[in-house]
């Protein structure tokens, strides 16, 4: 089984990256109204990327868009989202300071901005397409599917051990780990981006 797009998931999603927003978005916060969250957060994270990997790939031809230039595109944002993630900045945090403070917009954080656009953003929608693409069998495509459950269940664990991930690793070590799924993502991107570039120009390929 190959187990590149969950590596390639986790790198982009990286919720420990989130574990400082899901603190401050949640401040206040019973702890009966922060399991809740937690729960659909980690819900919606799975829906983005079930979505994507069932039905993505007719979204394009939808659209008319090709799959190699959807790759090449997709390739540059995760490059994008790599940047951001060495400078230990999360890869899909989008997310401005009106929608933070934003009072009435708090009972539904756990979709936005939490899952969207923090946890799944355009760069992770992007990549469980790519992949889906890559499937070619009824078991890689819910594979994917399955990977969704995985990124999910690492939300969950992540937010409900906010305050002591964060006591734990502490502002530097969070760091660390934001840059070094960074570098891995940068790599997994390239690889992306090269794919899309050989179908848009076989010449290359020699």
């Amino acid at each position: 089984m190959d187990f590149k797009p969950l590596v390639t998931l986790l790198a982009i999603v990286n919720p420990l990256a989130i574990v400082p927003f899901f603190i401050h978005y949640t401040q206040g916060f019973t702890s009966k109204q922060r399991r809740r969250t937690v729960l659909i957060a980690s819900f919606s994270a799975f829906t983005v990327i079930a979505t994507c990997a069932v039905v993505g790939l007719q979204i394009l031809e939808f659209f008319n868009i090709s799959l190699a230039s959807f790759q090449v595109g997709g390739g540059l944002l995760l490059m994008t989202s790599a940047l951001s993630m060495l400078n230990a900045q999360p890869a899909e945090a989008k997310a401005t300071q009106d929608e933070i403070d934003d009072t009435s917009a708090r009972a539904s954080i756990a979709v936005v901005p939490l899952t969207i656009p923090l946890l799944t953003g355009p760069a992770t929608m992007s990549t469980v397409v790519i992949y889906a693409d890559q499937a070619k069998t009824f078991f890689q495509h819910a594979a994917l599917v399955g990977y969704g459950v995985v990124i999910a269940l690492a939300t969950a664990v992540c937010f409900t051990l906010a305050k002591p991930i964060a006591r734990f690793l502490g502002q530097t070590g969070i760091n660390v780990m934001t840059r070094l799924m960074g570098l891995i993502l940068a790599a997994l991107s390239v690889e992306v981006m090269a794919a899309g570039l050989v179908k848009l120009f076989p010449a290359l390929a020699g």
